[in-house]
């Protein structure tokens, strides 16, 4: 599904991602973890195209990732989205609809935007919303589509613990119809009820990658925070 290969990237004399190999099945979670400044968020911008690696490859479902196109399989719920702040959600939607063309009628799926109740707010403007809502319409634009990978990073900070627990059913579902999630977060509650796997990023390197009963097993540690600070330690 998803093949990272010898990943690297530098920016000026500092050496972000240091030949990283992940890979991700379909029908898995797989929780991206590691202290600040470990290189997640640029490997994830790496992924979806918004940083070009200096080496190494991305490939999804077999294909070598490059140009626009693959980005339709994609759906990314970034930790802090930056919307244009005149637009209403329902103008994002329209514009998300408009580029996938005729297939975006048979793909759409909204409900998320029905189990958040979200339609009295789908017209106003992105910059009367709250925080917690906005975080809800960017949870709609990363499922809109039914994604083969679903990229979210901390994606329930900000809701509340209804919302959250919403989002959270909804990220089991996508992998239970196959999907790929890949998500960060700092909360190691969310992840054990969420991920299949774990990779810890350190120093721009994977320093452990495998099952979360793995971790366990590797670390002598029943919960996966005292686990994942085992591993830091070492």
């Amino acid at each position: 599904m998803l093949a990272i290969t010898s990943l690297t990237k530098r920016f000026g004399a500092l050496d972000v991602l240091r030949g990283v190999d992940l890979t991700l099945g379909a029908g898995r979670v797989l929780a991206l973890v590691g202290p600040d400044g470990a290189g997640k968020t640029t490997l994830i911008k790496s992924i979806v195209g918004l940083t070009r690696p200096d080496g190494g490859e991305i490939r999804l479902d077999g294909e070598l990732v490059r140009g626009d196109a693959y980005r339709a399989r994609i759906g990314y719920m970034p930790q802090i989205a930056r919307f244009p702040e005149n637009l209403a959600a329902a103008d994002l939607i329209a514009m998300l609809a408009d580029l996938r063309g005729a297939d975006a009628d048979a793909a759409r799926d909204e409900e998320l935007v029905e189990r958040f109740v979200l339609g009295p707010h789908l017209r106003k403007p992105l910059r009367a919303l709250s925080g917690g809502t906005r975080q809800k319409v960017n949870a709609v634009l990363a499922c809109l589509f039914r994604p083969r990978l679903l990229i979210l990073d901390e994606p329930t900070a900000g809701l509340d613990p209804v919302s959250s627990a919403i989002l959270k059913d909804k990220v089991l579902a996508e992998r239970g119809r196959g999907c790929a999630v890949l998500l960060t977060s700092h909360l190691m509650g969310e992840i054990e009820e969420l991920a299949d796997d774990v990779a810890l990023l350190v120093d721009g390197r994977v320093s452990f990658a495998g099952s979360v009963d793995e971790l366990r097993r590797a670390t002598g540690q029943p919960r996966l925070e005292r686990a994942v600070a085992r591993l830091l330690a070492a």
